[in-house]
Parts: structure tokens; C-alpha cells; sequence
């Protein structure tokens, strides 16, 4: 048994960590750690064993005999904590984003190739069964070259947390670009094959850091504080050059005026182009005659606990043991944050970032 201790017991170690743990039986909660101990009380009902308690990660990883840490806790927590493991001869897995600034994330990367420590970030999009079909589709050659995307995740009203680290830029490093994009950027270019990026170009928005309407389960995530911090964008929108000469449309929003949720990723590839939209995709190849094998194709319905979550952690853990390769690289992590920062930089200053 591999014995990981959770580092945070928020919104998402609760909900979709610890699911995920109680589904694994190569893998033991053995203990928790959070500030806040009056979120133990939760987490403890929901685990078959009863891990110990601490409200200092730095003391439960020097007191248990940890595999691993998986660490939940807000932003600007990740390399701190993901770096003090590592030198404590701990594995680490951790929720996205990989941390907040360009500056720590080499030093993450810089930790984990100093101690030899497997360190993986969450992309979970990339274990839903729906991701995996379609990038087999692509390394097949079924898509020729892929040579432009496009994609997003659009929420009407979706704030998570308002007025907590969600939603203050200190600690969360800014708003849905960051939280969301994420998420979608990486998923599309890893179907696109990871090519390095080059430019950025990008502008960002806040219009309803006044609104108190929600439509989303998302908005649920974080707490809430009244009269707290509302100092990031609600809104970014932004396209990416890649090195193979490729490029990227990005949107991500909490809160616009659109039609409804979406989560979206579109690829126009030579042979054939696909819209994805999550557990389901559809392939185009341009024709509109419907005798075409390949113009619609939507791929199987899929029920894949909280969208790949579980599948990644159990990947983690194999590779712990040795017996899968890392589909995720720290250098990944490095380039995802110099985007993101390189799109805040080019909205304050209404110019193309080179990287």
C-alpha cells in the first residue's frame, strides 16, 4: 500500500480527492492536513481508516512515513510545499495549477530534478476516456497535421469563492485564465503534441466582481467572504503561437452573457478537424455528404469519476511503482505558467509577449 497525505481538506480534496482514494486499493489516506480542523470532522466520516490529524504540513511530513503528499490547498501554496516534500525524500502529486509565477515554477522543476522525486501535477482532462480515444486517433495520423486550435471553458455565472483566495490575486495568482485555462490549454496542446510556445497575445476583464448570481455547481468551490478581495479578471481571451507554427484561440470566463456552460476544444487538422466537449467529440472531415464514415463521429459515452480525477491519481501511483511512464513532465508545468503569466502581461500592457 502506498500511504499519501492530504494537504488541504477544501472544496476539491473533499469532493474528488477522497473519492478517489476510497477507490484505489493500492493507495492509504494515512494522514490529513489543513489549517482549519474543523474540516477534519467531514473528511474523517468519509474515509474507511482514520488517518491522523495535523495543521502543519511540515510536521506530518516529517513525523509519517509518506509515499506521497497530495496537495489541495490554494495557489500560491503548491511549490512551497511540493519543494519541502522533495527534499524530504516525498513524492508529490498536486492540484493545478503548478504554482503561480514563472520564478517557482523552475525551482519546482529544479527541486525535482535536484532529488529525483516524481512530481506530477493534476491533468485530469487528459485521463478522460474521451482524451485518450482521440489522441490515439491522432498519433495514428488520422488528423494529418494539426495546425490551429481553439478552445475554452465559458461559464453565464460561475464565480467560485468570491471575496476568498479564489478571487484575490495573491493567492490565486488571477481568475478563470488560471483556474480554467489551466485545464483546457493543456489538454489542447497535448492533443496538438506539446509543441513549445513562442508568443502570446491576450486581454483580460472584470465586470461582475459586483454580481451575487450563481448558475454553476462550480461557483460552490472556495469560501465565500463578504467585503473580501475581488482583484482578478472574470474574463480572458487570448491566442498562442507555437514553434512548429501552430496556433491557439483561447476564451475563459466565471461570468458572461452567453447562452449557457461549455467546455470546449476544437482542432483543425489537415485530414480532419474535432470538436470536443468533454466525455463526447465529433470528427468533421468538411464534406457534407452524410454517406462520409468520419464526418460525425461522436465517441462513447463515458462515466469517468469527476473526469478523469481518479484515473490520474491511480497513473501517479503506477508510476510511483514503476510501472508506467509520466505522461506529465515539469517542463509542461514551466511553459503552462509562462503562458498564462505572458497573457497577464500582454492585457496590462497591450502587447505580444515573446517567450
Amino acid at each position: 500500500m502506498l500511504k499519501v497525505g492530504l494537504i488541504g481538506c477544501g472544496g476539491i480534496g473533499t469532493t474528488v480527492h477522497i473519492p478517489a482514494y476510497n477507490m484505489l486499493d493500492n493507495i492509504e489516506v494515512v494522514a490529513l492536513c489543513d489549517i482549519n480542523e474543523s474540516k477534519f470532522k467531514d473528511v474523517l466520516a468519509d474515509l474507511k481508516n482514520k488517518p491522523v490529524c495535523y495543521t502543519d504540513y511540515k510536521e506530518m511530513i516529517e513525523k509519517e512515513q509518506l509515499d506521497f503528499i497530495d496537495i489541495c490547498t490554494p495557489n500560491y501554496l503548491h511549490a512551497e510545499i511540493a519543494i519541502y516534500a522533495m527534499e524530504h525524500d516525498v513524492h508529490v502529486f498536486s492540484e493545478k495549477p503548478d504554482t503561480i509565477t514563472v520564478e517557482k515554477a523552475m525551482m519546482m522543476k529544479e527541486a525535482q530534478e535536484r532529488t529525483g522525486k516524481h512530481l506530477m501535477v493534476m491533468r485530469n482532462n487528459r485521463h478522460r476516456f474521451s482524451s485518450k480515444e482521440l489522441k490515439q486517433k491522432i498519433k495514428n495520423g488520422e488528423f494529418g497535421d494539426i495546425y490551429a486550435g481553439r478552445c475554452g471553458w465559458v461559464r453565464r455565472r460561475g464565480i467560485p469563492g468570491k471575496g476568498g483566495w479564489f478571487t484575490t490575486k495573491e493567492q490565486s495568482g488571477g481568475g478563470p485564465l488560471i483556474d480554467l485555462g489551466v485545464h483546457i490549454i493543456d489538454l489542447t496542446m497535448y492533443l496538438m503534441g506539446n509543441f513549445k510556445p513562442v508568443s502570446v497575445s491576450g486581454s483580460t476583464f472584470t465586470k461582475f466582481a459586483n454580481s451575487e448570481e450563481a448558475d454553476s455547481v462550480h461557483s460552490s468551490f472556495g469560501d465565500k467572504i463578504d467585503g473580501g478581495s475581488f482583484d482578478v479578471e472574470d474574463l480572458a481571451m487570448g491566442f498562442i503561437k507555437f514553434e512548429n507554427g501552430a496556433c491557439m484561440q483561447i476564451e475563459f470566463s466565471w461570468a458572461s452573457n452567453i447562452a449557457e456552460e461549455k467546455t470546449f476544444i476544437e482542432l483543425r487538422g489537415e485530414k480532419l478537424g474535432v470538436e470536443w466537449l468533454g466525455d463526447t467529440y465529433e470528427i468533421f472531415d468538411g464534406t457534407e455528404s452524410k454517406a462520409s464514415a468520419v464526418k460525425k463521429e461522436k465517441a462513447r459515452q463515458i462515466k469517468n469519476t469527476k473526469n478523469g480525477h481518479l484515473e490520474n491519481i491511480r497513473h501517479f501511483s503506477a508510476v510511483i511503482e514503476g510501472k508506467e511512464d509520466p505522461d506529465f513532465v515539469m517542463d509542461q508545468g514551466v511553459n503552462m505558467i509562462k503562458i498564462l503569466r505572458a497573457i497577464y502581461k500582454s492585457a496590462e500592457t497591450g502587447r505580444e509577449v515573446l517567450l
